[in-house]
């Protein structure tokens, strides 16, 4: 069963529904925005691209920046807020970033930060400093 609201778009089945919004920046593969299965929901990993115009910002604070309201959205059109947030997993093309990164990070998380791991990769998608992935959870 589906249906289409303007904003967001859900795909339900018995097990898992997707979560969808275009307040982040859609999918570039085979896979969902996030996906909800019971109490939890598991957001893909967010690329700094503004979803309005498609750009990516230079800077690595601006791209955690846009990283991380990009997975904001995608909490919220799932129902959930960033308070909901248990477990996060950064991924950086350089490691010297982490300060820099965790400045901006802070900014959304200010109390009772979630788990999060900080992984230095190879490389990432469209060539983009910072990709951020989520976990949330919150009592039906």
């Amino acid at each position: 069963m589906a249906f289409v609201d303007p904003e967001i778009i859900f795909e339900q089945s018995d097990i898992k529904r997707a979560v969808s919004t275009d307040k982040a920046p859609a999918a570039i593969g085979p896979y969902s925005q996030a996906i909800q299965a019971g109490e939890l929901l598991f957001v893909s990993g967010q690329i700094p691209v503004d979803p309005a115009t498609g750009e990516i910002p230079g800077a690595v604070s601006a791209q955690a920046k846009r990283s991380l309201d990009n997975l904001k959205a995608i909490v919220e059109a799932g129902g959930y807020t960033l308070a909901d947030v248990v477990k996060t997993t950064v991924f950086a093309a350089d490691i010297a970033d982490f300060a820099e990164v965790n400045t901006v990070y802070a900014e959304y998380f200010p109390n009772s930060a979630p788990a999060r791991s900080f992984v230095a990769v190879k490389d990432l998608p469209k060539g983009v400093k910072i990709e951020i992935e989520a976990v949330a959870w919150r009592r039906k």
